[in-house]
């Protein structure tokens, strides 16, 4: 559905710069967005920043409920108006940082978003949160979707990659230019599909820990690990190699080689030295 007002209808709410809102207004992209979530009529669906409800509509056409999230008070009330008396979707007037998905949801859901590009680290983060989604489509800069999907030893490999690896499988599945927006962006996007992984590579209680040491790792990406290590743990040479050759890991090694299952051993070496 195409975001313009129709004759006799209020007008539209403007995009709001300092939210960093642009509108996706090609139905058939927004159709295929709405397709690689692949719902079931049964299942509930929550949306990050509806905006105007376009992704909506085709959501509620392919989902037994939708939650839409959305911070900006006018469109928060232009949705409430545009569904008043459909059971179906169910309008969040917060900031999504500050709604605990898993409870809004009420058990099992899927994800799927137009997430603002100046968020996008922390949306990801929350995301991924337990209970996580069954699966999560995201709208992202198309930067950030190269980013997530990167290799080790990769230019665009980081602690992105190795946080969102380390709990999920990451597909991009297309782009999209700036023309298909109002107003444009500046940039490409992409559209990415986020599963969540059977068997994370991350224990649950030391998930805030990995994502922890992955970003301190990654602030001496130019360091040699046997360094990397001393400067996170405060460790002698002789402990950090130590720890190193228990993991498989030589001590020139530099963080932007090693997989997310290689600091997933290492966070667990490390806790358990010092939790014991």
């Amino acid at each position: 559905m195409s975001d313009a007002s129709s004759p006799g209808r209020a007008p539209l709410p403007p995009p709001r710069k300092r939210l960093g809102q642009h509108f996706l207004t090609d139905p058939r992209i927004l159709a295929r967005i709405a397709d690689a979530l692949a719902l079931a009529p049964n299942e509930t669906v929550i949306e990050i920043g509806p905006g105007r409800g376009a992704l909506t509509d085709q959501l509620r056409d392919r989902a037994a409920r939708v939650i839409a999230i959305e911070l900006d008070r006018d469109l928060a009330a232009h949705l409430r108006a545009r569904y008043a008396g459909d059971a179906r979707v169910t309008i969040v007037e917060q900031d999504v940082l500050d709604v605990p998905l898993g409870s809004v949801a009420g058990g099992p859901y899927a994800l799927v978003g137009n997430v603002p590009y100046y968020i996008t680290t922390p949306i990801l983060f929350h995301a991924l949160e337990p209970p996580r989604p069954s699966r999560a489509v995201f709208l992202v800069q198309r930067e950030v979707a190269v980013r997530m999907a990167a290799e080790p030893g990769s230019r665009e490999y980081g602690a992105l990659s190795a946080n969102v690896q380390a709990l999920a499988r990451v597909e991009t599945l297309f782009t999209i230019a700036p023309g298909a927006f109002h107003p444009p962006p500046s940039v490409d996007s992409a559209v990415v599909r986020v599963t969540p992984l059977a068997a994370p590579l991350v224990a649950p209680e030391l998930e805030t820990r990995y994502r922890d040491f992955v970003q301190d790792a990654f602030a001496l990406r130019r360091k040699q690990m046997r360094r990397v290590i001393r400067t996170i743990t405060g460790w002698s040479a002789e402990r950090a190699d130590a720890l190193l050759a228990a993991c498989g890991i030589a001590p020139e090694a530099r963080p932007e080689t090693l997989s997310p299952g290689a600091f997933a051993e290492l966070v667990r070496r490390v806790t358990s030295t010092r939790d014991s």
